[in-house]
Formats: C-alpha cells, structure tokens, sequence
C-alpha cells in the first residue's frame, strides 16, 4: 500500500467501531502505516488530545497486530491547559517535553516502541540541541526507531540533520508537510496555525537527499476535489488552479479514476508519502483502489502542464 493512513478522527468523529472496521479493511489491502499524534484532535470542544491515540491503541491490542504496523505519531503540540483549543499553549520540545510525551504515547497505544517519531511544529524556544538530543535518547533506549520532523522549512531541517550527523545522533529521516496537487498562492497564510506547504524548493531539497523521505498531508483537501459541499479553498484561487483541476478531470476520465485517485497516484509517482484521513468505508475503498494507479512520464507531464 502506497499511502499511509490517518486516524485524526479515530475515536472521536469515528466511533471505536468504526475504526476497527477502517483499520481492518486497511490492512486487510495490504496497508501498514498509521500516522497520529499526541493531541488529535484537541481542537474540537470537549476533546483533550488523547483520543486518536488511545482508539489506534484499542485496536493493535485487540488485534495483536503491533508487529504487523510502522506506528507513526507526534510530540510538540499537545496543549498543557486543559480546553486550550490554540497552540498557545503547546507542549513544545524541550527534552523534558519530549520526555514526557514520548511516555504518554507509549502508554496511550499500548507499545514500547514508536516506528517513526515526529516532531510536531517547530518550538524556536528551544535550542535544537536540546531537542534532538532528548530525541537521540529515546532512540539509545530502544523507544523511538527512526525521527521525523513535521512542518519544519527546509533550512532549520538542514540545520538540524548537520547537528545530528555532528554530534552521532539518530538524524532526522523523514519530512511532513502540507501538499496537493493543486498549487497555492504565493506567501499564503494558512488559517491553521502550525501548518506549513510544500513549496518546490522543498521538493527538490527532498530529491537531492538519499535519506530522506516527505509525508504530505490534507493531501484531498478534505473533499474539494469531488465534494460540491467542499469548496476549493480560497488560498488556491487563482487561473492556474482552473487549468489544473480541468487536466485532473481529464486525466481521471481517460483511466476511469476518480479525481482522488489521480491525486494520489500524482503524489506517490514523486516518491511521497500521502497521508489520507478517512472517515468511511467508502473513502479508504477509494484510497485503495489509487493503489493500483500507475502514471507514465507522459501523464505526469499532462498533469504537471497547468499552472
């Protein structure tokens, strides 16, 4: 399975039961990768941030399926007063942070070792010594088995993979960011505080690394590319993103895909790593059937005309 799965919603929006469903199907086809964190989904009232990670839990142990899992999830942006539905009061990555959030983690999904461990948002406050650091400790005790860093730009990534390789420490293997086939405006604000895109030179920097490897998220834009009640966001307004989606549905009715198909196959023809939140049945069927979508350099040409 190309992509890894996200389970945002997991134990929330989507029931326990639900979940066990979505994630059954999903290994059932072939699927490996979870991608949570430690504070999905803190932002919706009522919610403290261990619920996503507590329902992934749930299910390895009822299915005694750990072995059979990459277990990705996150540390740096759970809140630490309780209700705090911003980032203002973000857990950051001071190594006591990281001390106790990797401890948290472990606890929540019922393991003694994290596959992959990220970094959530940047935390400036603190010297990325200190973090990568902390970071290398639990990788000397066997709890973190390859690091991630999310939302991080390029050179501050840079920087820190110099200071691991300096220092003998577990380096950075891995990259998260925002990015779909559509392109954005340039120098937009997201709304969502801690997000960051994509940008080309990122992707090159990712292309030159033998390494290192990007996870990109809100890869469907939560609907808009087939859903008329999810309209294309505004950041994405403007002629080229007009000429885009027309060669996208071109594409998608010429191999008898959906859009989100497309998009998918687009994105792990790069090498990428989508992560795909689903809350139905429906919608992992059609991650899944992406699976077997294979473009050539002449579709991907196509598609990457537009702009």
């Amino acid at each position: 399975m190309d992509f890894a799965i996200g389970a945002i919603d997991f134990g929330t929006r989507v029931t326990l039961q639900d979940t066990f469903a979505l994630l059954d199907r999903f290994t059932e086809a072939g699927g490996t990768v979870i991608d949570t964190a430690n504070n999905y989904p803190f932002w919706n009232a009522g919610r403290t941030g261990s619920e996503s990670e507590e329902a992934v839990g749930a299910w390895l142990a009822a299915r005694g399926a750990r072995d059979r899992i990459v277990l990705s999830t996150k540390v740096g942006a759970r809140p630490t007063v309780p209700g705090d539905t911003t980032l203002d009061s973000a857990e950051g990555l001071s190594a006591q942070a990281v001390g106790k959030g990797i401890e948290g983690s472990l606890r929540r999904l019922g393991t003694d070792r994290i596959d992959v461990y990220w970094s959530h948002i940047e935390d400036r406050s603190v010297p990325l010594e200190e973090t990568l650091g902390a970071f290398n400790e639990l990788a000397e005790a066997g709890k973190i088995l390859r690091l991630g860093s999310s939302n991080m730009p390029a050179w501050r990534l840079e920087r820190a993979r110099n200071l691991s390789a300096a220092n003998g420490w577990l380096p950075y293997t891995a990259l998260q960011l925002r990015h779909t086939y559509l392109r954005p405006r340039p120098l937009v604000k997201l709304p969502e505080g801690g997000h960051m895109l994509t940008t080309d030179e990122t992707l090159a920097y990712v292309r030159e690394e033998e390494y290192l490897t990007l996870w990109v998220y809100n890869t469907l834009m939560s609907g808009a590319y087939t859903r008329a009640d999810r309209p294309v966001p505004e950041w994405y307004d403007h002629p080229g993103t007009t000429r885009r989606l027309a060669r996208l549905r071109e594409v998608a009715d010429e191999l008898g895909a959906t859009p989100n198909q497309v998009v998918l196959a687009w994105l792990t023809a790069q090498g990428l790593v989508p992560i795909v939140g689903v809350t139905t049945m429906a919608q992992l069927e059609e991650a899944i059937g992406a699976a077997g979508l294979k473009l050539d350099e002449a579709l991907m040409a196509r598609l990457d005309e537009p702009r």
